[in-house]
């Protein structure tokens, strides 16, 4: 009975995401009002469009969902890295709502600053004197299509399975099945061998953990030697490289929106022209973003003040540590060494494909190639431990 219940709500959370998805697959097929559609058709991908396109799905950024799950990404985890400032008690004042209302007003923020500066760039096949009011239409429906996009993520995981996730694993496999069917085997022969070898170092780091044991005075028995603190290797995931792809963008937007205040200036036009992940400006300034966002992250779900702050409540330890400020400064030293590990891991996943491609070996379209795989690799190890929890939890029978 039990057993029954469980796959029936599995497959309820299933069949919620497929229809979010299939809402979320429509709205980005849909181009933009007097879009001069044919021009993106033409055009060739090139490698800061194949990144863009996992947090955007729609790699030409011409439909009304142009703008993507960016948004509400950057202002999610801006909410998130500020409240982890506050101590415990200011974070147990602030309700969910507040906390809701916060995200929604900085996400249409973010999504109103993008539209504008996207509406600048976008092609019209309209009259001159329609001009103007197809980019206000453009605009309009840009910035609601990030509103629908966030409403869509919060259905999604509170009623489906993976949230937000699910949106980037059908972005990333939309991208990887383009760029596949437009190259020859031979050109993808490298390419895929770096993939898979970054596959299997992600899978490696996803199943892999840290444990530091600790001695709990409530356990006597034969399990009190099995407590410990589990960290995986990979601490959050390939949440950085993905999150490093959004946060990319922010000074890409304040460079373009430099450039229509100050027009003019030469310093400006050479950073805007290198702001890309095939210039070493732009690929300096991923790398930058990738490396505080790991160890950032890894501080913020893995708050080694908070942890600390327990055990002495709770009189618990780590073995051969002192509670308070030894435990806290050990867990930050560990939690520091681990992400930066991870960041650098991340980081030559994306450097090495770069470097080959300036030497001529690999094409521009297949530069993301391995770090696109790798953020498949490590959401679908995400998606499958969420899937696994969710049918464990509801098999488990009642004491009564």
């Amino acid at each position: 009975m039990h057993s029954e219940k469980s796959e029936s709500i599995v497959k309820y959370k299933i069949l919620f995401s497929a229809i979010i998805l299939l809402i979320y697959l429509i709205g980005r097929s849909m181009p933009l009002y007097g879009i001069d559609f044919a021009f993106y058709m033409d055009k060739s991908n090139v490698s800061d469009e194949v990144l863009l396109q996992a947090i955007s799905g729609d790699v030409f950024q011409c439909s009304i969902l142009a703008l993507g799950i960016s948004p509400y990404m950057m202002s999610n985890i801006i909410v998130q890295i500020v409240s982890s400032f506050f101590n415990a008690e200011k974070r147990s004042k602030i309700s969910p709502k507040k906390m809701q209302r916060v995200t929604i007003g900085l996400t249409l923020a973010i999504a109103v600053l993008q539209a504008f500066l996207r509406m600048t760039e976008l092609k019209f096949s309209v009259l001159p004197d329609e001009l103007q009011l197809a980019r206000i239409v453009a605009f309009v429906e840009m910035v609601t299509g990030a509103m629908l996009i966030m409403w869509l993520l919060s259905k999604s995981k509170r009623f489906g399975l993976g949230g937000q996730t699910v949106f980037i694993v059908v972005n990333v496999i939309d991208s990887l099945r383009t760029t596949l069917s437009s190259y020859d085997t031979d050109k993808l022969l490298l390419p895929l061998i770096i993939t898979l070898c970054i596959m299997v170092i992600t899978v490696l780091l996803e199943n892999s953990e840290k444990r530091i044991p600790v001695q709990r005075i409530s356990i006597h028995n034969i399990y009190a030697d099995k407590n410990y603190i589990a960290i995986k290797m990979n601490p959050i995931g390939v949440m950085p490289a993905m999150f490093s792809t959004a946060f990319f963008m922010l000074p890409q937007l304040v460079l373009a929106l430099l450039n229509i205040i100050f027009p003019d200036n030469s310093n400006l036009m050479w950073c805007i022209d290198n702001m890309s992940l095939t210039r070493p400006l732009g690929i300096v300034t991923y790398i930058i973003i990738l490396f505080i966002l790991s160890i950032g992250f890894s501080r913020v779900f893995i708050n080694p003040s908070n942890i600390t702050d327990q055990y002495l409540k709770s009189g618990d330890s780590i073995v051969n540590l002192h509670a308070g400020k030894e435990t806290k400064k050990y867990l930050s030293q560990t939690i520091n060494r681990i992400s930066i590990m991870s960041a650098t891991i991340m980081s030559i996943c994306l450097i090495i494909p770069i470097i080959l491609n300036t030497y001529g070996y690999i094409e521009d379209g297949l530069v993301m190639f391995p770090s696109m795989s790798m953020m498949l690799t490590g959401l679908w190890c995400n998606l499958y431990r969420e899937y696994k929890a969710v049918r464990d939890l509801e098999a488990y029978k009642p004491f009564i």
